[in-house]
C-alpha cells in the first residue's frame, strides 16, 4: 500500500485521541475525509464531535488508512480484532509526515536510555549552526504539529519503540540507535520484538543514507537477517575522539553520555558541521528536567535527580564510581530488566528501596550491598543520614529504575516530589 494519488481524497479514521491524534486530525482534515475513535470518550473533546465515530459505525466503513497513536497496543485495546484484520491499513503520524515531506532532511534518534538528551543536544548543535531546525516526537511537538517547513529544514525526532513498531514507510536521512537494554516487555512480550521495532527506523532507508548504531552483538544478531541498504557505523562506547579532550562539561561524567557524546561527535563527521561549535554547544549544554539533573552539589556531597530512570541499565552508569553511593530506587519493576553492576562497585553502595515492587528489588540485590526498604519515597528519605556536612565526598543519587505509576503520575510528578522532599530533610535551599 502506498500513498498514490495524493491530491485524491482518503478515508483516514484516526485511533487514539492524545497529541499525536489531534495533530493527524488537524494535519489532514483539510484535504481528506476524517473519523476518531479513542477506547477513553473523555478524550473525545465536543470541539471535535462532527469527526467522532462509534465502534459500530466504523466496523462496517472502509478506511483506507488506520492511523494509530503510540499510546494504542493492537493486543489489547477495543479494536484489536479489527486492527488484525486490517494491519495493512495501519500507519503512523511518522508515515503520513514522510509521504507528505520526502524531501525533508530527517534524523531519527531512538534507543532506550539517553534518547531525549541527545535528541535536544543534537537540535542545540543544529541551531547554533543557524539550520531551521525542528525537535519532534517523544520530545517537543507531535511531527504534524510543525508547521512552514520548507526544504531546508532539518528535523530531529526522538522516536520510541511504540512509535516505530506501526510505522510503515517513515524514513531518515540519518538513524541513530544508540543503545539497547531490556524495556517495554509488557508491550512488546520479547527482545526481539523490542529491537526489530528499534531497527524499523533503519531497514527503509537506501543506500544514500547513515545508520549510526550501538556496538551491541544483539542489535548485530538482528541486522543480520535484514537487507540493510544504508551505511552502518557501529558506535563504541570507548570511541577515542579528540573532542573528548575539550569536554569540560561535568554533566558528562559517566560512560553513557560518552557513548551518546561519540553519536553526536561521529554525526557530526558526516553532516560536515563545525566542530569547534559542536564542542561550545556541548560544554555550554544544561541537563533537561530530571535526567541526570545536579540539583545540589558542594566539595562533598552531590545530589543527582534522575527521575526519568526506568530500567537499571539507565542507572548503572552513575553507579560505576569509587565514591559512596547513597541510591533511591522503586517503584513498579520493568520486566526482564537485569542489574549488571561489576561486584567492585558494591563496596561503595547502599540502597534505598521504596514502592509497590520493593521486595523485588530485594531479592535482586540481597546479599550484595547494603538494603533499606520503605512504604514511599517520603519514609525513604528520612532514613537516609543527614549529609549536608559530610568530610568524605558521597553522591545521593535518585534514580528509581522503575516505572512510576505505582505512586506517581509520571516521572515529572516523582521528581518534584523529591526535589521537595530533599530540600525539607536536608534543609536545603
Amino acid at each position: 500500500m502506498k500513498f498514490k494519488n495524493n491530491n485524491l481524497k482518503k478515508n483516514f479514521l484516526i485511533y487514539g485521541f492524545g497529541k499525536s491524534g489531534i495533530s493527524s486530525l488537524n494535519y489532514l482534515k483539510q484535504k481528506h475525509k476524517c473519523f476518531v475513535f479513542d477506547d477513553f470518550k473523555k478524550k473525545l473533546n465536543n470541539k471535535f464531535k462532527r469527526f467522532i465515530i462509534s465502534k459500530s459505525k466504523l466496523l462496517n466503513n472502509n478506511f483506507d488508512y488506520i492511523v494509530i497513536s503510540p499510546g494504542i497496543n493492537i493486543n489489547r485495546c477495543q479494536l484489536s480484532n479489527y486492527l488484525k484484520k486490517n494491519k495493512n491499513k495501519v500507519i503512523t503520524d511518522l508515515d503520513i509526515f514522510y509521504k507528505f515531506n520526502p524531501e525533508v532532511l530527517t534524523i531519527t534518534i531512538t534507543g532506550t536510555n539517553g534518547k531525549s538528551t541527545t535528541s535536544k543536544l543534537l537540535y542545540e548543535v543544529l541551531k547554533n549552526h543557524d539550520y531551521d531546525v525542528r525537535l519532534t516526537g517523544n520530545i517537543g511537538n507531535p511531527i504534524l504539529k510543525e508547521i512552514k517547513i520548507t526544504r531546508k529544514t532539518i528535523f530531529v525526532v526522538e522516536a520510541s519503540s511504540y512509535q516505530l513498531a506501526y510505522s510503515k514507510y517513515f524514513k531518515s536521512k540519518f538513524s541513530l540507535i544508540i543503545n539497547i537494554s531490556p524495556d517495554h516487555l509488557e508491550r512488546h512480550n520479547t527482545m526481539k520484538n523490542y529491537i526489530l521495532s528499534k531497527l524499523k527506523c533503519v531497514t527503509k532507508q537506501n543506500e544514500n543514507d547513515v545508520a549510526l548504531i550501538a556496538n551491541n552483538n544483539l542489535i548485530k544478531k538482528f541486522l543480520r537477517f535484514k537487507n540493510i541498504k544504508s551505511k552502518i557505523i557501529f558506535v563504541r562506547r570507548n570511541n577515542y575522539n579528540p573532542l573528548k579532550n575539550k569536554l569540560i562539561n561535568k554533566n558528562f561524567i559517566n560512560s553513557a553520555n560518552f557513548q551518546n557524546l561519540n553519536f553526536l561527535f561521529e554525526l557530526s563527521k558526516y553532516m560536515k558541521l563545525n566542530l569547534n561549535t559542536v564542542l561550545k554547544t556541548v560544554n555550554n549544554f544544561k541537563p533537561l528536567k530530571f535526567r541526570q539533573e545536579v540539583i545540589y552539589n558542594t566539595k562533598y556531597l552531590k545530589i543527582i535527580n534522575d527521575s526519568k530512570s526506568t530500567t537499571l541499565s539507565s542507572t548503572i552508569p552513575f553507579l560505576e564510581t569509587n565514591e559512596k553511593v547513597f541510591w533511591i530506587l522503586g517503584g513498579l519493576f520493568k520486566k526482564g530488566d537485569k542489574f549488571n553492576l561489576n561486584k567492585k562497585y558494591y563496596k561503595n553502595l547502599e540502597a534505598y528501596i521504596y514502592g509497590k515492587d520493593r521486595n523485588i528489588f530485594y531479592k535482586l540485590f540481597k546479599n550484595k550491598f547494603k538494603i533499606t526498604l520503605s512504604k514511599d519515597l517520603k519514609s525513604t528519605i528520612k532514613l537516609i543520614p543527614k549529609l549536608k556536612y559530610t568530610r568524605t565526598k558521597v553522591t545521593i543519587l535518585f534514580s528509581p529504575s522503575a516505572a512510576s505509576f505505582d505512586q506517581y503520575k509520571n516521572f515529572e510528578d516523582r521528581g518534584e516530589k523529591f526535589n521537595m522532599l530533599i530540600k525539607r530533610y536536608l534543609s536545603i535551599k
